[in-house]
């Protein structure tokens, strides 16, 4: 199993970084819909049902099939031989920094339901603000892999 790992190492890294830039894309603007649509969308109108159908085919077609590969494919770096030194801090570093990533991802999958549901309660500012953690998570897992600490 690990011999097919390695051989395919190339393939499943560019299929990991792949996935990765397709999940941060949508990381990134959902929380953007979410400002927009708490500060400007009186809930019920077709504006409101406009942005639940953009949120919805966001979340579900674009970020949970990326989540999943991108989870998938580390994974099978993480089990290919010589990848990762777990002595070092980067790998952990990383790790902790994904589990953040996969509970924000969750987090604005449980807004949007908010959403949905017409009961959201929080504020475009409270969708800003939160809008920073994917971008901090990002730079630790770069800095991570890229310099290996």
């Amino acid at each position: 199993m690990t011999q097919w790992l390695a051989d395919w190492y190339l393939v499943t890294k560019s299929l990991h970084v792949i996935s990765v830039i397709t999940w941060m894309a949508g990381i990134f603007y959902l929380p953007r819909l979410f400002v927009y649509h708490a500060e400007q969308v009186q809930a019920g109108s077709r504006t409101d049902t406009m942005f639940q159908t953009m949120e919805r085919r966001l979340l579900r077609g674009i970020m949970n099939p990326s989540l999943i590969a991108t989870w998938v494919f580390g994974l099978a770096l993480v089990l290919t031989p010589g990848i990762v030194d777990w002595s070092m801090i980067w790998p952990w570093v990383k790790a902790a920094s994904v589990l953040g990533m996969t509970w924000f991802h969750m987090w604005l999958a449980v807004r949007r339901k908010d959403f949905a549901a017409g009961t959201n309660q929080r504020s475009g500012r409270t969708y800003r603000l939160m809008n920073e953690v994917p971008t901090v998570l990002m730079v630790l897992i770069v800095f991570g892999v890229i310099v290996k600490w």
